[in-house]
C-alpha cells in the first residue's frame, strides 16, 4: 500500500516534525495508523479524541500511556497528566532512551475541548531537540478543520514533515475486499458502496445483489440508509440549497445552468462549499485542465453518496414506511442506469493505472473526459501527453456498461468524434471498454473489461 510506504519513509527520517493524516470518515485512517504503529517497533501511545472535556481526554490518554510506558517513578493511573504540556514533556523524556510514537487520532475532536492545543503543540515542537526519538501523528476526519490547521494563520503552519490525505479505494483496490465475486459484480458493488473499506466489508459475497440491497438498504435503520443520513449531517451539513444541488447532480443535472434551473437560483456558493468539502468535484474537458474554463460540469465525488442521493433517495421514504422488500426489485433495476458514469470513471482510473505502469507510452500528463462546447461530441476518456511544450491527445476511449460491444463499430464512432478533438484523429490510439466482452477489435485497439479494471 502506497500510504503505508509513505508513513514508513516518514518514520525513518531523523527530523522530529509531526505527520498529519486526514480524510473523510470511514476511509480507513485508524486502521492504517494502527497497522503502521504495530510495525514501527516503538512504544506507542494511541489516543482517539472523543470531544469530551479536556480533563477526561487527558485522563484517558494517561491510561493509554501507563500501558505503553510503564514507569515505576510515576503511577499514571493514580497521577494522570496535569495538562497537555505535562503529557508532551513526559513523552519527550520517555523517548530519550528509545523511540516513542504518539498518535492523536481525531485531533479536531481534541481541539473542540482544548482550542489552545495547536499552540501548545507548536511551542513544544519548536523546543524539541532534533535528537529526540518522539514522533507524533495527528489524524482527523473533519476535513475543514484539518485544512485550517495547514493554513498560514494556523499555529501549526509549516510544522508538518508529512501531510497524507487518504482516499477511498480505487477499483483494483476495492477488488481485494471482494475476492469471491465476479468482476462484473465487483463493479456493481463498487458502484453501490464506493471504495470506502467499511462499506465494502458490509457486503455479503455469498448473497445476491438483491439480498444485499434488502439487508443493507431495504429496512428502516439499515446501514446504507443511516450512513447516508450521518454523512449528510456530519460532513455536508445544512445549507439553504444543499440538498437541492446534490439531488440535482445525482439525477444527472450536472451543468451549472441545469442545477440553477433545478433549484431556481444561482448555485455557485453552494457548489463552491461542496467542492471545498470534497462532496462534489468540478469537471473540465481534459484539454482545458489548468485553465479558467467556464465549462462547469459537476459530479458527486463518491459512488456511495451518488447511489444514496440518486436511486436510494428515490425510494427512501417508502423503505422507511416498511415497503422495502417490495421496493428492492425496482431499486435494483436502477443500478444499470446508475452504473454508466460510475463505470466510465472506473475506466479512466484503469487508464491512469496503465499510464503509471508505463503502458500508455511516455509523457502522459492527464487523463479525463472531453466534450465540445455544444455538447454534441463527447469522449469518455482522452489521454494527453506532453510533446515538447505542447499537450497533445494520444488515445481516445469509450466505455459501455453493456455485457458485450462491437469494438469496430465503436472505434469508427470514436474516430469521427476525435476529428473535433485533433487534426490527427487517424493517428490516435483507441480503447474500447465493456463489462464482459469486447468483440471484433483489431490489434491496435486497447480492449478493457471489468476483469481488467477490478483485478488487484
Amino acid at each position: 500500500m502506497d500510504e503505508l510506504a509513505t508513513l514508513r519513509a516518514w518514520w525513518e527520517r531523523p527530523a522530529v516534525r509531526p505527520a498529519i493524516v486526514w480524510g473523510r470518515r470511514r476511509v480507513g485512517k485508524t486502521a492504517l495508523l494502527q497497522h503502521f504503529a504495530s510495525q514501527t517497533g516503538a512504544r506507542v501511545v494511541f489516543h482517539t479524541g472523543t470531544g469530551e472535556a479536556s480533563a477526561a481526554e487527558i485522563a484517558s490518554l494517561s491510561r493509554q500511556a501507563a500501558i505503553a510506558l510503564p514507569d515505576t517513578r510515576r503511577n499514571l493511573a493514580a497521577e494522570p497528566y496535569r495538562d497537555w504540556r505535562d503529557m508532551l514533556d513526559y513523552l519527550a523524556r520517555a523517548a530519550e532512551t528509545s523511540p516513542v510514537l504518539l498518535v492523536l487520532d481525531e485531533f479536531p475532536e481534541l481541539i473542540k475541548a482544548s482550542p489552545a492545543l495547536p499552540g501548545i503543540l507548536r511551542a513544544f515542537l519548536d523546543h524539541l531537540r532534533e535528537s529526540a526519538k518522539l514522533k507524533i501523528i495527528l489524524s482527523g476526519s473533519a476535513i475543514r478543520t484539518v485544512e485550517e490547521m495547514r493554513e498560514y494563520r494556523s499555529p501549526l503552519y509549516g510544522r508538518f514533515d508529512l501531510t497524507l490525505q487518504l482516499h477511498p479505494f480505487r477499483p483494483h483496490e476495492a477488488a481485494l475486499m471482494l475476492p469471491d465475486l465476479t468482476p462484473a459484480d465487483r463493479a456493481r458493488v463498487y458502484g453501490i458502496v464506493g471504495g470506502t473499506p467499511l462499506y465494502l466489508s458490509w457486503w455479503n459475497q455469498r448473497a445476491t445483489i438483491a439480498d444485499n440491497l434488502l439487508d443493507l438498504a431495504g429496512r428502516p435503520g439499515s446501514p446504507l440508509l443511516t450512513e447516508g443520513q450521518l454523512v449528510m449531517a456530519t460532513e455536508v451539513g445544512e445549507g439553504e440549497h444543499t440538498m437541492g444541488v446534490l439531488t440535482a447532480i445525482a439525477a444527472g443535472r450536472t451543468k451549472h445552468s441545469e442545477i440553477k434551473d433545478a433549484i431556481g437560483t444561482d448555485p455557485s456558493r453552494t457548489l463552491d462549499r461542496l467542492i471545498e468539502l470534497r462532496i462534489i468535484e468540478r469537471l473540465l474537458p481534459v484539454t482545458e485542465q489548468g485553465t479558467r474554463s467556464r465549462r462547469r460540469v459537476y459530479r458527486i465525488a463518491d459512488n456511495y453518496l451518488a447511489f444514496y442521493l440518486g436511486p436510494l433517495t428515490r425510494f427512501r421514504a417508502e423503505i422507511e414506511r416498511g415497503l422495502g422488500r417490495s421496493i428492492i426489485r425496482p431499486l435494483a433495476a436502477f443500478i444499470d442506469d446508475h452504473m454508466g458514469p460510475v463505470y466510465e470513471e472506473a475506466f479512466r482510473e484503469h487508464l491512469r493505472r496503465l499510464a503509471n505502469d508505463g503502458n500508455l507510452g511516455d509523457g502522459v500528463v492527464a487523463i479525463g473526459a472531453w466534450w465540445t462546447d455544444d455538447g454534441q461530441q463527447e469522449i469518455d476518456a482522452v489521454v494527453m501527453a506532453q510533446r515538447a511544450l505542447t499537450r497533445v491527445p494520444v488515445l481516445a476511449g469509450e466505455s459501455k456498461w453493456a455485457s458485450s460491444v462491437n469494438a469496430a463499430r465503436i472505434k469508427a464512432g470514436l474516430i469521427r468524434k476525435a476529428a473535433s478533438l485533433t487534426q490527427d484523429a487517424n493517428d490516435l490510439r483507441y480503447a474500447v471498454c465493456a463489462r464482459d466482452d469486447v468483440e471484433h477489435a483489431d490489434q491496435d485497439t486497447l480492449t478493457v473489461t471489468a476483469k481488467d479494471i477490478f483485478s488487484p
